[in-house]
């Protein structure tokens, strides 16, 4: 027997295994970091990818907004990222009067100033102006339609600015395929109907289902990737600069340049760092979202799920070690179990598509491809109607799971890990 150590909430949990039964102990790829990230950074900048160089795009007298994520992205670590980023701007030509930092929220609320501050370090906060992104705001500026239909509105002080430059960090997306770059616009700084009706395209449009033309590294033919992309290429004197973390969450790379091109690069390095080979998928998977923040909620967790599924037999079992301090995180999460439940939710969701509401719906959709067992803080009687299990103490868990005999993947960390049999297509 061994013990194997799974991080949950601040502390961890020792599951003993029997070492026969165990295909692998998977971890995400070895990145070395970034030694320096302000040398790292220029030289992104300076070598754009099918773009000019920051500092020969950039013109004396330009506003200039700069995007940033917000603090749910906060683990990308854009505080030792930004104050380089706007030195080069400075050196470029550009006061700091003349850079306005905005803070791409989305549909979430914008964060107070002690938030803000910790987003761009005290230093920028005294000197550039910071502002949130409100999506309900009543002077959205709207940009255009996209070939599939969606008005994208968004923030006016990106609409006015002379350029527009983003920074976020790229990471596998449970719908968009991946994270980051053309993200930052839509959802990013667009308006709430800008965002439903591109997300709305998660579901299927023939029945209640998550949209299988979408998912984990799914970006080709995804009609919500592919609308973002749109919506991206409707904003005027767009530059990107992609942020990549290792699986120690890490800075590893950064890729600068085209909105679209950059990006790939990105989301090409985020393959090699978190897709991990395996020989073949496994009876059963033992998964930690890797501790706090990561397993915060259930809504968080659910990209270990989705990470994770493609190492997983259909109808094997997952072991998830999740907190969820927080339950299901947003507040409207488990509002969704009556609809569910009383079998209303696609009139609902279709009617008012939210994000939440589409998460619930895809754990209740892995909690019916999978044998889902949680080690969690959230009462069992509370997902039960979900199809999922939950638990308080690992030694009952482990007594459900049923282990011996079973091939099994340990995953110390399934929020960096992303499982595939060679040969299999996404």
């Amino acid at each position: 027997m061994k013990n194997y150590t799974f991080r949950y909430g601040d502390g961890a949990v020792d599951i003993p295994l029997d070492e026969k039964n165990v295909l692998g102990e998977l971890h995400g790829n070895r990145f070395p970091a970034i030694e320096s990230i302000p040398t790292a950074l220029d030289d992104a900048l300076n070598h754009s990818i099918d773009a000019p160089a920051l500092k020969d795009w950039l013109e004396p007298g330009d506003r200039v907004c700069l995007v940033i994520s917000d603090m749910s992205r906060f683990w990308m670590r854009q505080d030792k990222v930004i104050p380089p980023l706007v030195d080069y701007m400075n050196r470029s030509g550009i006061p700091d009067g003349q850079i306005t930092i905005l803070v791409a929220n989305g549909t979430h609320l914008g964060g107070d100033e002690q938030e803000l501050r910790t987003l761009v370090t005290d230093a920028i906060f005294d000197r550039v102006q910071v502002v949130n992104h409100d999506c309900t705001a009543p002077d959205l500026v709207d940009i255009g339609i996209t070939p599939h239909g969606t008005r994208v509105k968004i923030n006016p002080i990106a609409a006015n600015a002379d350029k527009v430059v983003c920074l976020g960090a790229c990471t596998h997306h449970v719908m968009a395929g991946f994270g980051g770059g053309r993200k930052s616009i839509l959802p990013g700084i667009s308006a709430m109907d800008s965002i439903c009706h591109n997300h709305a395209y998660a579901l299927d449009p023939a029945c209640l289902r998550s949209n299988p033309r979408i998912g984990n590294g799914k970006t080709i033919d995804n009609p919500l990737n592919d609308d973002m992309c749109e919506a991206a290429k409707l904003v005027k004197n767009l530059y990107i600069v992609n942020l990549v973390l290792n699986a120690e969450m890490q800075l590893c790379e950064i890729y600068a340049g085209h909105y679209l091109k950059s990006w790939e690069k990105a989301c090409e390095a985020v393959d090699r760092i978190y897709r991990v080979d395996v020989p073949e998928r496994a009876d059963m998977i033992i998964a930690s979202c890797g501790g706090f923040p990561k397993d915060m909620s259930l809504y968080q967790g659910t990209k270990t799920i989705d990470n994770v599924e493609s190492g997983l037999k259909p109808g094997g079992t997952l072991v998830l070690l999740i907190e969820a301090r927080e339950g299901g995180g947003p507040a409207e999460y488990f509002d969704w179990i009556q609809n569910w439940v009383s079998g209303t939710m696609e009139a609902r969701l279709r009617e008012h598509f939210t994000v939440p509401g589409y998460i619930f719906l895809l754990n209740c959709e892995q909690a019916k491809r999978y044998n889902i067992l949680m080690l969690t803080s959230v009462a069992p009687e509370t997902v039960a109607p979900m199809g999922l299990k939950a638990f308080s103490d690992i030694e009952s868990l482990m007594k459900c799971a049923q282990p011996e005999g079973k091939k099994i993947y340990v995953i110390p960390n399934g929020s960096t890990v992303v499982p595939r049999v060679k040969g299999e297509s996404l």
